[in-house]
């Protein structure tokens, strides 16, 4: 049974010197998250095993190449400009750290007496062309071009109580990826192929359903988390799909893709630098003005054209207020 949430890293990989344990559950979980009637074609593990390697040391130097948590207390706002370009405020930073659906949980299982507590921050970079006020010379110009950069969608990922913990579960998510970029190329290829909508559907639905696991740094938009229901929809569809005929050379074919894909897993996910400088309105500036502060974060891009800002943040949950109940909330203000 395909374990949606489990990790097949141990946290201490070196590129080049990884266990076969971890490189067999890592071909199986490729099977598992794509089309496991794979494994009804001879040598699908000696096929496939290469490119898993290269894509296990790309997401363990991938992962292990994001920066020490930046401690993302109260106190910390004013003295990282990092944290004034992502939020308009410090309480603005807290509120959305408090309302984080991730952190709630972790705080009300298993992290409910952590005192420091470690997470990736994600958020979407936006640029504007406005037209703004400038003070040159004493004068006040109107209408000047401007370009405005701003954060949204803020979400943590992989909340723990350690940093070794965050990422062997941020290694898990970049492995699954991956996974997922390949059953969105190999649905991709069903929707090309006259007579295959129905295996295209319901690869897509697959598809939907990992990423509300967790198989993705992208929000995925759905209402089933619960993981009992999301292995019970996954099921059905594997239920579904062995149902529909499939030749040797469509499941070859769909091996190909799996393979080549994670055989160029650099090409597929990635991280880069973004450097840039904002005055304090989150305007862009050149480097030589005196008003503008230069900072640089870590942006995650996939093949797809997805961008996310990222950065590994230290919280202490005792800093951040509560989330109102909203039936206490609409009774306040009944009153």
């Amino acid at each position: 049974m395909l374990k949606l949430f489990q990790s097949i890293f141990g946290g201490s990989e070196q590129p080049g010197r990884y266990p076969e344990a971890l490189t067999a559950a890592a071909v199986e979980r490729c099977v598992d998250g794509t089309d496991p009637r794979l494994r009804a074609l001879s040598g699908y593990k000696k096929h496939l095993r290469p490119s898993v390697i290269h894509a296990i040391d790309h997401v363990v130097a991938l992962v292990d190449g994001i920066p020490a948590p930046l401690p993302a207390g109260r106190s910390d706002y004013n003295t990282d400009p990092r944290l004034k370009a992502l939020f308009a405020s410090a309480d603005r930073m807290q509120e959305v750290f408090g309302n984080d659906a991730a952190l709630r949980k972790f705080r009300i299982g298993s992290g409910s007496a952590a005192e420091r507590v470690i997470a990736l921050l994600l958020a979407e970079r936006v640029e504007k062309n406005v037209l703004g006020m400038e003070l040159a010379d004493d004068v006040l110009l109107r209408d000047v071009a401007q370009v405005t950069v701003s954060f949204r969608n803020h979400r943590l990922l992989e909340v723990s109580s350690n940093e070794a913990d965050t990422r062997r579960q941020l290694k898990r998510r970049a492995f699954d990826q991956l996974l997922a970029l390949a059953l969105k190329r190999i649905a991709e290829v069903h929707g090309e192929r006259a007579g295959l909508a129905r295996q295209g559907d319901l690869l897509r639905r697959k598809l939907s359903a990992l990423k509300c696991a967790g198989w993705s740094f992208e929000a995925e938009e759905g209402t089933q988390t619960d993981p009992k229901a999301l292995l019970a929809e996954l099921q059905e569809i594997e239920t579904e799909l062995t149902k529909l005929d499939t030749d040797a050379g469509a499941l070859q074919g769909r091996l190909d893709i799996v393979a080549d894909l994670l055989g160029h897993a650099e090409q597929q996910l990635w991280a880069g630098d973004f450097a840039v400088h904002l005055d304090n309105m989150n305007i862009r500036r050149d480097a030589q003005d005196p008003s503008a502060q230069g900072i640089t974060l870590q942006e995650l891009h996939n093949a797809r054209g997805a961008n996310l800002v990222m950065l590994l943040v230290a919280l202490v949950p005792g800093e951040l207020p509560q989330r109102e109940n909203p039936i206490a909330a609409a009774e306040r203000y009944l009153i």
